[in-house]
């Protein structure tokens, strides 16, 4: 069984509680705008962490993290990308992709608001955490925490963050 944190669109703002919440992870997954690398640097320090950079993410992120990152973990194939819709109005840059051949978990950021959604037609999860950071129109930053055990998922929990 592996533990998963996620968590997206950060814009450069650290908190602690990232940390303190992600403590029981395994690996820490971030589906763009980091915004610094010194918020990718602290994330990668604690835990493995796998990112996609944001459209708000400047060359120096850009040159370490993909745009789109395709693995697999626990018997489960991952697809992140930063901008990449949801169920019924995928991005057109990843749709493609995904109607050829699906994921079991597609990870996307940038709306700010939080979606867990099963595609029914793709048989592919989907799961956009929501904002983290502080910048952007969202009233409460969230994150999510689930695991993955032999290509399924389980315990999904989301964790908003006060203050």
């Amino acid at each position: 069984m592996t533990r998963i944190g996620l968590l997206s669109d950060t814009h450069a703002y650290w908190d602690d509680k990232y940390l303190t919440y992600f403590d029981t992870c395994d690996e820490i997954w971030h589906a763009g705008d980091i915004g610094s690398l010194e918020v990718a640097q602290k994330l990668a320090d604690f835990r493995p962490f796998r990112a996609v950079y944001g459209n708000i993410d400047g060359q120096d992120i850009r040159r370490i993290y993909p745009q789109i990152n395709r693995f697999t973990v626990d018997g489960a194939e991952i697809l992140i990308k930063h901008i990449g819709g949801y169920p019924g109005n995928y991005d057109s840059s990843v749709r493609g992709s995904l109607l050829v051949k699906p994921p079991k978990l597609f990870i996307s950021g940038h709306s700010h608001i939080l979606k867990v959604k099963y595609d029914k037609t793709l048989g592919m999860l989907h799961i956009n955490p929501g904002a983290a950071g502080t910048s952007g129109f969202h009233k409460v930053r969230t994150m999510v925490r689930f695991s993955i055990e032999n290509g399924e998922f389980k315990d999904l929990e989301v964790i908003e963050l006060a203050g």
